[in-house]
């Protein structure tokens, strides 16, 4: 399977233009464009939406592997691509094979059982955090009841 860079790099004695190789990374906005390989006139407006929805992805994965972590990005992009998959079968009818079948059953139960790892460490978690409050009131309750009652072996010993 080609990489980024193979896709990016013109076969040797190819007369490909370098609008083409734009076409095949970033498609979206070369398609009105490009309708005749040689003429590439650049649409500011479509390079510049382009941009900004790009940034904002780029954003929006920053903030999600901040506030989780990569991990989590990655089984996001597990169900993003069952989400691609489902709906290139339903709409495009495309072909989906037994062995295709079989690979998403494996990653939906990965990805379930991940979610039930890492819920149970939030609710471990919790727990914990429970227990530690508890146990700083308890605290806090002990050392009143030992003021209080040292207060009153003074006040005892005094009369």
């Amino acid at each position: 399977m080609p990489g980024i860079a193979d896709l990016a790099a013109p076969a040797r004695g190819s007369r490909e233009v370098h609008s083409t190789t734009l076409a095949r990374l970033h498609p979206c906005p070369c398609l009105p464009r490009l309708r005749e390989v040689g003429t590439f006139q650049p649409d500011f407006f479509i390079f510049g939406t382009n941009s900004l929805c790009a940034f904002a992805l780029n954003l929006a994965v920053f903030l999600l592997v901040g506030k989780t972590s990569a991990l989590t990005m990655n089984v996001a992009g597990v169900v993003k691509d069952w989400l691609l998959i489902a709906f290139s079968w339903s709409v495009i009818r495309d072909t989906v094979t037994p062995i295709n079948l079989f690979g998403y059953g494996i990653a939906f139960l990965g990805v379930g059982y991940y979610n039930h790892v890492k819920l149970q460490a939030l609710k471990a978690k919790e727990a914990q955090k429970k227990a530690a409050q508890a146990d700083e009131e308890a605290g806090s309750l002990l050392q009143e009841r030992d003021s209080h009652a040292g207060d009153r072996s003074k006040s005892d010993n005094q009369n």
